[in-house]
């Protein structure tokens, strides 16, 4: 039955004559390096949450040494979150066409009899399903996530997490195996393995190389529509396929994109009204409650920053002004150098209700309770009564409806 040229189990179903070592070694030498751009581009925004630093930052269970500490994220540029989500969203998506021509490239290996001839194939066999199983469920994940499609079941960020741990070590296996290979075929134009190369080739209707400058082109259009989300400004209309990629809502100061709104988070006008609302700040010296008319009485300053998200979109650089962090500190007992500080919103359930900050990040002048943007008050949907903004964080970490900071070790 294998050899019935109807069933693709027989090598005579498989009739393109695109297939061959050739073009399979060159998208498999795309993939080698844009992989591993997205695997450093990931570990990278793994430590912009500053996962050691308190269990509020990282909620993935069980991570054990998968979960190792790389360094305190900077809190400068403040530009360097938005880059390397831009680099790591951006590229995963441009990346779609060379992954989904590499897979049909090598289909017909799936549907090899026997499954297995030996132990070591048998092996090898398994380790493609990680390998195949592992990248459609990292790039799967990951598109959805952009575009806001919890689908899923359970958190995109463990899930995204452990998905790309058990997808790097396929990936880094099937890599040392099959790259020398791959380089000796791309230099010596290599088109003769049977188990690529159909048998009967059907007439040719594209060269290969014209099916590479396809498969390019595709790359390309799907940069020019994705990679606006990440610059801003009037870029941000050519990103078609960005949730945040539109018209920015509303217009005014305010006018600027949203990921949560006070309604989605269950924040009334009740909750932020004068006569209620007051900002808890906890530290040596004690709890302090401050009502927004006193925190404008506090010195206030002024920083130009962006919001940059884990999707992959930010905002152009907005002009915030409210009250130092640093000198909330100050007036929580830390006269010298401020501590971490743990931030605790209005919003009662959801992820990313709380959040930590560390102290680099408190003592960085341009770190803001923001009370302002852009010249007036902050709308309730960009976090009104008050809101953080820290240069470079992610910007669920630039906490909205603010209720409580809580300075000291955590």
């Amino acid at each position: 039955m294998r050899d019935d040229p109807r069933l693709p189990t027989s090598s005579h179903f498989w009739r393109s004559p695109l297939r061959g070592t050739w073009f399979t070694a060159v998208l498999g030498l795309v993939l080698l390096g844009g992989i591993s751009v997205l695997f450093v581009t990931g570990l990278v925004s793994y430590a912009a949450y500053n996962p050691d630093l308190s269990p509020v930052n990282d909620t993935t269970p069980d991570k054990g040494v998968l979960g190792f500490y790389l360094f305190d994220w900077p809190a400068g540029p403040s530009w360097l979150y938005r880059l390397n989500q831009g680099v790591h969203v951006t590229l995963g998506v441009v990346l779609v066409p060379v992954l989904l021509a590499k897979l049909w490239s090598v289909v017909p290996k799936l549907f090899t009899l026997p499954p297995a001839r030996s132990v070591a194939h048998a092996l090898e066999r398994v380790s493609l399903l990680l390998l195949v199983g592992g990248v459609l469920f990292q790039f799967v994940t990951g598109l959805l996530n952009v575009q806001l499609e919890y689908v899923f079941p359970g958190s995109f960020y463990p899930l995204h997490f452990y998905g790309a741990w058990v997808f790097i070590a396929a990936f880094a296996v099937h890599a040392a195996l099959r790259t020398p290979m791959a380089v000796r075929a791309v230099r010596a134009r290599r088109r003769d393995e049977a188990e690529l190369e159909a048998p009967r080739p059907a007439p040719a209707t594209v060269s290969r190389r014209g099916a590479l400058w396809l498969v390019g082109g595709g790359s390309l259009l799907l940069f020019a529509t994705t990679v606006g989300q990440s610059l801003g400004g009037p870029l941000r209309r050519t990103a078609l396929l960005a949730p945040h990629g539109g018209s920015d809502p509303g217009g005014g100061p305010n006018g600027f994109q949203i990921n949560k709104t006070a309604r989605y988070a269950g924040i009334t006008g009740a909750d932020t009204h004068p006569d209620a609302w007051r900002l808890v700040v906890t530290g040596p010296a004690g709890t302090v409650r401050l009502s927004r008319a006193e925190l404008l009485r506090m010195p206030q300053h002024s920083a130009s920053l962006p919001i940059a998200c884990v999707e992959g979109w930010s905002t152009a650089d907005q002009w915030w002004r409210g009250v130092r962090l640093r000198d909330l500190a100050a007036l929580a007992g830390y006269a010298g150098d401020p501590p971490d500080v743990l931030v605790e919103s209005l919003q009662r359930h959801g992820a990313f209700r709380r959040a930590a900050l560390r102290a680099n990040q408190v003592s960085d002048p341009r770190s803001l309770l923001a009370l302002y943007v852009n010249g007036e008050e902050l709308s309730p949907d960009h976090g009104y009564p008050a809101r953080i903004i820290v240069p470079a964080a992610p910007g669920v970490h630039n906490t909205k409806w603010v209720a409580r900071l809580t300075f000291g070790d955590l």
